[in-house]
């Protein structure tokens, strides 16, 4: 009797000691795809009679790191990004399939505020384009490199994606499936660029006003992540000092 009432009492301080530890801050890390529509938007083009606008491709990879305060987060991602725009050009008076496209890819850094909570997420942030070449395919299927000096190498854009996990929910491991929108802030096309007729090679789809407009790059799809909780810091109610303790 007085044995198993030595383990019951060990059980109920072993208990008190898992629950009465206080996490401070926890990380997850995880490896991430992303695919959707992409392209960008610039008036000059949207108002040129010459132009349709069809959407474009656009996918990703790479990974994250999360630093979490309880339900809120900070989630730090580094992806490889590709992207393309279409715009069909009419050809003798038509538009007959004659597409032109305009193909790019960068390294993103994201910086998003995430909050998690009842098995879903909603995050908000801007994200950095490090963009290292375009290049433009014309109807011909000629495809040439849009010179460095016609780009921005720098865009930023903000960012906002919404999604439920899946695959588990103890902070240990999970499978997260969600949307993602961007768009971007900053033009990705420099004002030498414009005069040259970058993106596309053609001076004369600007008119002397269209050079003021901005070319802002957007995507539109799904995100997949699996993600694996590294461990948190953590302290006793008793105020010892704080240990990293691992999932």
């Amino acid at each position: 009797m007085q044995m198993r009432s030595l383990l019951l009492f060990m059980g109920i301080f072993l208990s008190m000691q898992v629950w009465g530890q206080k996490k401070i801050v926890w990380f997850d890390a995880g490896a991430k795809v992303q695919y959707g529509a992409s392209g960008f938007y610039n008036a000059a083009l949207a108002n040129n009679s010459d132009y349709n606008y069809r959407i474009g491709t656009g996918y990703g990879y790479g990974g994250k790191l999360g630093i979490n305060f309880g339900f809120n987060g900070l989630s730090i991602d580094v992806m490889r990004n590709t992207g393309s725009q279409l715009l069909e050009r009419k050809v003798n008076g038509t538009f007959s399939g004659n597409n032109e496209t305009i193909d790019w890819s960068s390294w993103d850094v994201y910086a998003l505020f995430r909050n998690a909570k009842n098995l879903g997420y909603f995050e908000i942030g801007p994200k950095v384009s490090f963009l290292n070449s375009v290049e433009h395919t014309g109807v011909d299927g000629d495809t040439q490199p849009i010179s460095e000096n016609d780009f921005n190498s720098n865009v930023v854009s903000g960012v906002l994606g919404f999604g439920v996990n899946f695959i588990g929910n103890d902070g240990a491991f999970s499978g997260i499936l969600g949307l993602r929108f961007e768009y971007g802030l900053t033009d990705f096309i420099t004002d030498g660029g414009k005069t040259n007729g970058a993106p596309l090679r053609n001076p004369a789809v600007y008119t002397n006003t269209d050079k003021s407009t901005n070319s802002h790059l957007a995507f539109a799809g799904l995100v997949f992540e699996l993600n694996w909780g590294i461990g948190y810091f953590a302290k006793t109610r008793c105020g010892a000092r704080s240990k990293f303790i691992r999932f």
